[in-house]
């Protein structure tokens, strides 16, 4: 419940509760799905590690993309990836501000809130609409699985760990060491 008091002084303080926040959500199967919570420090971390690994592989081949950002599959299929690339020779999906289309690869963040629908309904999602390349990145057991898209389907193409160099499948110019990417934080 947010609160306000007026010191009488002309100032209100404001607590968590009563700032303004822009609604975040998904629409999957035309069902809204809310982003009910802020990512933790360890989601964000490993969100920025790997966008400064594909920044440095692939800034000149596409473009690199953070949550939140829209891509727009059909009407009930409106998801927001943790990171998304697109290579240049198909940026012409990037209209009026949003993705329309598949992305070369998807990159989701496990944590407590979407684990499920990351490897379930966002998976099949991704599969469907035929993005070539899904990773799930578990910041908990420092792994990354590389799913490829193959006649259709995701197959798990491999299990990276951080003593591995993960190379993409799908985008040529990416290949990151994972041990940078899973840092030892605070």
């Amino acid at each position: 419940m947010s609160e306000k008091k007026s010191g009488g002084n002309g100032k209100v303080k404001e607590t968590h509760g009563t700032y303004f926040i822009d609604e975040r959500y998904e629409i999957i199967g035309g069902v809204r799905y809310d982003f009910l919570t802020s990512p933790k420090f360890v989601h964000q971390d490993v969100l920025g590690q790997l966008f400064l690994a594909f920044n440095a592989s692939c800034m000149q081949d596409g473009v690199i993309l953070l949550a939140p950002m829209d891509v727009h599959f059909d009407k009930d299929n409106i998801l927001q990836p943790d990171l998304l690339y697109i290579s240049r020779t198909r940026s012409d999906i990037i209209r009026d501000g949003y993705v329309y289309s598949a992305p070369d690869l998807v990159v989701e963040i496990l944590s407590d809130s979407t684990a499920r629908n990351d490897k379930t309904i966002k998976k099949a999602t991704y599969e469907r609409f035929g993005v070539a390349e899904y990773w799930l990145v578990e910041p908990e057991y420092r792994l990354v699985d590389q799913f490829v898209l193959t006649e259709g389907e995701y197959r798990l193409f491999r299990t990276w760990t951080t003593e591995d160099e993960i190379v993409s499948t799908a985008v040529p110019c990416l290949a990151m060491n994972l041990s940078e990417v899973f840092r030892q934080t605070v």
